[in-house]
């Protein structure tokens, strides 16, 4: 099982991104997918989940709105489309599930 994530970069407070997990080494489409990040200095942090159906989702408290999690089963592919980003975001973003993680992609804010 392998992720990759891609899609982070530098991008001044109130702009936007969009990353990218794509899976391989497993049945994509049957495995509710997570989005992490570890802030410089502090422990990872869970960001949202979906579902495997993409219907169901759930974020941390204070990125609903801003965050929006999805998926494309068929090109096993997840999304994390982040709008109004403040530098308190700046972060590695990971993609999940189970025991099985990415290397991450990071995300720098600018204020």
């Amino acid at each position: 099982v392998e992720f990759v994530e891609s899609g982070g970069g530098l991008v001044k407070g109130g702009g936007s991104l969009r990353l990218f997990c794509i899976g391989c080494g497993l049945d994509f489409s049957k495995v509710g997918m997570r989005w992490y990040r570890q802030p410089p200095g502090k422990e990872r942090e869970w960001v949202a989940t979906i579902h495997p159906n993409g219907v169901i989702t759930n974020y941390k408290p204070g990125v609903l709105g801003p965050f929006t999690i999805s998926r494309d089963n068929t090109n096993r592919l997840l999304f994390l489309e982040m709008n109004d980003l403040e530098p308190e975001d700046t972060a590695v973003y990971s993609c999940n599930t189970q025991t099985y993680w990415g290397k991450g992609t990071q995300v720098t804010v600018s204020s």
